[in-house]
């Protein structure tokens, strides 16, 4: 799951590479209509379908993999 996340994270932000340490507030690229993109692609990826609740706290790696999770 770590490997899916992170690769989603780098395609729909544009980076080079991701690390487990991105978040929101250091990465300048994670703006609101990239965490809408993001969102669509982790449900399309990982099969599963976010409540808003969940999608305004995914703010980084860990909240991700932590909503993931309970999620499958």
């Amino acid at each position: 799951m770590e490997e899916k996340i992170l690769f989603v994270l780098k395609n729909v932000l544009g980076l080079e590479s991701a690390t487990k340490a991105l978040s929101q507030q250091n990465c300048d690229k994670w703006d609101s209509l990239r965490h809408l993109n993001l969102i669509v692609e982790l449900e399309s990826e990982f099969g599963v379908e976010f409540d808003p609740e969940e999608i305004s706290g995914m703010k980084c790696f860990e909240d991700i993999e932590r909503v993931l999770t309970q999620k499958l």
